[in-house]
C-alpha cells in the first residue's frame, strides 16, 4: 500500500520477526512479522488513510517481537513491540490513522488503543526540519 502524500504517516513492519513461542517454525510458514504485515494490508483494504505500509528486514527488537514504527517527517515516531499478528493489526493500523491526523504524531494517551498504550517500546522526538530549528534551545 501506498501514499505519495508529504503528511503520509509510515508504518514501518519488521517481517523478519519471529513469534515469542519456544515452538519451532516450519521453514515454510512465514513468520509472525509477514503475517502481521498480511494482517495489516487485509484490515486497510483500499482505506490508506494517509498510511503507507512499509515491510522492513529488521527493527531490532526480536526480544519484543512482533515489532512495528510508525512515523511521519517532523514528527514523533513510536516503536510498538509484543504484537501477535492474528490479534493486534486493527490496533496497529488504528494507532497509524492516529498518529496521521495528529499534527505533532502525539495522539492523546486515551485515544490509542489499550494493546499500543501498555506495548510502546519507545517514543522517539522528530529531527529538526531546519538548521534553524536544531539550535533552538
Amino acid at each position: 500500500m501506498t501514499n505519495t502524500s508529504p503528511d503520509a504517516t509510515t508504518l514501518f513492519v519488521c517481517v523478519t520477526c519471529k513469534t515469542q513461542t519456544a515452538e519451532p517454525v516450519s521453514s515454510e510458514e512465514p513468520r509472525a512479522g509477514a503475517r502481521l504485515l498480511e494482517a495489516i494490508h487485509a484490515v486497510a483494504g483500499e482505506r490508506r488513510d494517509g498510511v503507507t505500509v512499509v515491510p522492513v528486514e529488521c527493527l531490532s527488537n526480536c526480544n519484543r517481537s512482533c515489532t512495528v514504527a510508525v512515523t511521519a517527517p517532523g514528527k514523533w515516531t513510536y516503536i510498538v513491540g509484543a504484537l501477535d499478528p492474528d490479534a493486534h493489526a486493527d490496533d496497529v493500523l488504528a494507532f497509524a490513522r492516529l498518529h496521521q491526523r495528529h499534527e505533532a504524531g502525539l495522539p492523546p494517551w486515551r485515544e490509542r488503543p489499550e494493546y499500543v498504550r501498555k506495548n510502546t517500546i519507545a517514543r522517539v522526538p522528530p529531527l529538526p526540519r531546519s538548521s534553524e530549528e536544531a539550535s533552538l534551545p
